[in-house]
């Protein structure tokens, strides 16, 4: 039984729910609003074993159940818990269950913008990586991929991914870009506040304070505490606030501060107010809970 799908997708390519001879598969895959991800793609797996093929994208997997075991340019490769698997395109290989109750895996195809063809190679000689903050952040992009509302998060996990997959690959290089200067994390603040309610790309971020977009999240997050996406997640929650208590619906609240849509803001609400936005709006018209009324204010 498929559970948890998104709610909403930039373009939804396929979900597929088949039990066969008792070998159930779970199959789901989108492709999202966000530069450099070709597809997502979410799979369970009993029995099924995939021949030898190619990709023309890369295939960054993780597998959260069980393991697979591939052949890659004749090797025979493995995935268990914890790392994290790069599959270079063009490069035939082939998968199939590493233990008796399958797999369970879920993987991003990235186009070339991402990882360029000079990084083929290594990727052959070393296509699992048992890196743990990796792992954690694909898990964390794969969240962020759900929700067309938190593409600009997206945005910035894939970056710090990237560059991240290009230490491993090519440890010896230099940053192809120079570090930002000391006034770029402001910069960037200062867009993300005149953009809230629209929003930027994070691409067009980089481009407008003229520093590479993993560079661009670092300065800011080291500068401020936050990451660039929490901020903006923030501020707009804020902002709902404010209208909540004027008395805006919550729907229009979410549409008027930048969110996608009233569950998008809900979810975000909750985990920062604590409380819906609905409830929040009850509260602000006069409702008080029960145990605050009879609470009176210091003098």
């Amino acid at each position: 039984m498929v559970r948890d799908w998104p709610q909403a997708r930039d373009e939804v390519l396929y979900v597929l729910n088949v039990t066969r001879e008792n070998r159930p598969q779970e199959i789901s895959a989108w492709r999202p609003d966000v530069a450099g991800v070709v597809e997502v793609f979410h799979a369970r797996f009993t029995a099924h074993a995939y021949p030898m093929h190619v990709h023309d994208a890369w295939t960054l997997l993780i597998v959260d159940d069980g393991a697979v075991r591939y052949d890659l340019n004749r090797h025979e490769r493995a995935t268990p818990g914890g790392t994290v698997s790069l599959l270079p395109p063009g490069v035939p290989h082939n998968g199939s269950p590493a233990t008796a109750h399958g797999f369970r895996k879920r993987v991003l195809y990235l186009d070339m913008t991402q990882l360029d063809a000079g990084l083929i190679g290594p990727a052959v000689d070393t296509p699992d990586l048992a890196d743990p903050l990796l792992r954690t952040q694909v898990g964390q992009l794969h969240t962020a991929l759900a929700d067309p509302g938190d593409a600009f998060e997206a945005e910035s996990r894939l970056a710090f991914i990237g560059e991240r997959l290009r230490g491993h690959l090519r440890p010896g290089d230099a940053p192809a870009d120079p570090p930002p200067g000391p006034g770029v994390a402001r910069d960037l603040r200062e867009l993300l506040d005149e953009r809230l309610r629209e929003g930027v790309t994070l691409a067009e971020a980089a481009r407008l304070v003229h520093a590479h977009p993993a560079h661009l999240v670092r300065a800011f997050s080291a500068a401020y505490a936050i990451a660039p996406h929490q901020y903006v997640t923030s501020r707009r929650v804020d902002r709902a606030r404010r209208l909540l208590l004027d008395g805006v619906p919550p729907g229009e609240a979410a549409a008027a501060v930048g969110f996608h849509d009233q569950s998008h803001l809900t979810r975000h609400f909750k985990r920062i107010a604590g409380t819906t936005p609905g409830r929040y709006a009850r509260y602000a018209r006069g409702a008080r809970p029960q145990g605050l009324q009879g609470l009176q204010e210091p003098s």
